[in-house]
């Protein structure tokens, strides 16, 4: 199929392409178009505008301090894959970009699309919430920040209003006593999960975070996941981890088929083990 007809703009800073979405409520932004293009090929979607923002410089930044990462919403996957981008998180975001999709779809696709898609399966929606991000949002009217977990209220749906865009997404430094799991289940290599998994583990500090993804809704994050594993965390939490908990977790979430909590619980279990390996 071919989209419906619609006017195409290419601003040259973002303050232009801030005014053309304030002056069309039904305009939609694309950049590498990896999750907009088919959409609008099946007209999913029919805009009477399409913004195209990739040529806009000052997204595309990459910027590190001894404390965050701030990576513009043009930064792609192949970016932070190949390590174009500053590495705050010691190989943790590295990892997770070179497992999206295939090659072409990482050369083109952006982090500040795929957060801005909101797809449950996508990987920076979980990996992002797990690694503790905030994301800068602009409009006219200002800029506001929100923490991912916060950004991403369902499937398909985030908290961007009308005229706004997601600017920057700053990413805490992992510290060194830190130790990061991230784990998928997919039909076939390079197609959505059904099922993610990711841990952020600090046995030192006697914290972790947890994320349970690709579900039918935003995921499950739990940012004190101490109950996982049985009240504390600590050197043991390999051992200490607790599938009944995970299964509770994401039976609350509204999954009641006992198969499907099970892959996520597997799935779950494997990022886990990776974090403690």
């Amino acid at each position: 199929m071919k989209p419906a007809p619609f006017s195409y703009e290419r601003p040259r800073d973002l303050n232009a392409a801030l005014a053309m979405l304030a002056a069309n409520g039904s305009a939609k932004i694309i950049a590498g178009g990896q999750s907009l293009g088919p959409m609008l090929n099946l007209r999913l979607v029919q805009p009477e505008l399409v913004v195209d923002i990739s040529g806009l410089a000052a997204l595309k930044r990459a910027e590190s301090s001894r404390d965050e990462l701030v990576l513009g919403a043009l930064v792609t996957h192949a970016d932070i894959e190949d390590g174009r981008t500053p590495d705050v998180t010691r190989g943790a975001m590295r990892g997770v970009a070179a497992n999206i999709a295939y090659r072409a779809v990482r050369n083109r696709g952006t982090i500040g699309g795929s957060l801005s898609h909101a797809d449950p399966a996508a990987d920076w929606v979980s990996a992002l919430a797990a690694l503790g991000a905030r994301l800068t949002l602009r409009s006219l009217a200002g800029a506001r920040t929100l923490a991912v977990e916060a950004f991403v209220v369902g499937a398909l749906e985030s908290a961007l209003h009308a005229g706004e865009i997601v600017e920057a997404i700053h990413v805490p430094a992992r510290a060194v006593s830190a130790h990061w799991g991230y784990a998928k289940s997919c039909r076939k290599t390079g197609e959505f999960a059904h099922a993610i998994g990711a841990v952020l583990v600090d046995p030192a500090a006697a914290t972790a975070r947890v994320v349970i993804g690709a579900i039918d809704t935003a995921p499950i994050v739990v940012t004190d996941a101490a109950e996982l594993f049985g009240g504390r965390v600590g050197a043991d939490y390999k051992q200490r981890f607790d599938a009944r908990i995970a299964d509770l977790l994401i039976a609350k979430a509204g999954i009641n088929d006992a198969v499907r909590r099970h892959i996520h619980v597997s799935v779950l279990k494997r990022a886990v083990h990776e974090a403690a390996a």
